[in-house]
Order: C-alpha cells, then structure tokens, then sequence
C-alpha cells in the first residue's frame, strides 16, 4: 500500500464528492463537517459512480437505484445494496489530500 496525493485540502468543498482514480481503482472523496473520507465509486449494487449521484447527511445516494452508503464506514443503508463499499484512509500533510491504496 502507498499513499498517492489526490486533491488539495482547499478544493474540496463539504458534501460535494469528488472523483479520483488511483491506478484502476476510482475512488469517491468527500469533505464533510468532521472530515475527509474517501470510498470506492462505484456502487456494489450495479455498475454506477457514486459521485455522479447525491451526498447528504454523511451519506452517498446511487444514482441508478437510490441505494444509499455510509461516507465514514462504506456501510450499505439500504436496499437495493447489501454490500458496503470499500473505506481508504486519508491524511492531510502541507494541504494536500492523500489516500492510502
């Protein structure tokens, strides 16, 4: 595992989700009021990017079947997902964003 720069601390603007790829992998990052996280993008219900649908309440709704996932933990909360979504640590270091993958 390494950490790869993906965003400077400032870009990110709260519950505005932020599409990265790190390699092969896309990844979601959201600001919110207690952090930064970062999950993987794609829902593990159907093929979908969850950053192309609506964050709210620590939570990233599907933009396909509404399926909602937990920012912090990845947890699905809903169905039609029964899978959670993978979670990626993240630190901040001279205002950059990292994501250890």
């Amino acid at each position: 595992m390494a950490w790869h720069r993906v965003a400077a601390e400032a870009d990110l603007v709260e519950n505005m989700p932020l599409a990265v790829r790190i390699g092969d992998t896309p990844v979601a990052v959201v600001r919110l009021a207690d952090g930064i996280f970062a999950v993987n993008d794609v829902c593990t219900h159907e093929y979908a990017l969850l950053t192309d649908g609506y964050c709210e309440d620590g939570k990233l709704e599907c933009p396909l079947h509404q399926a909602c996932f937990d920012i912090r933990t990845g947890a699905a909360l809903n169905e039609p997902a029964e899978v959670p979504v993978a979670t990626y640590p993240v630190k901040i270091e001279a205002g950059g964003v990292f994501i250890e993958l």
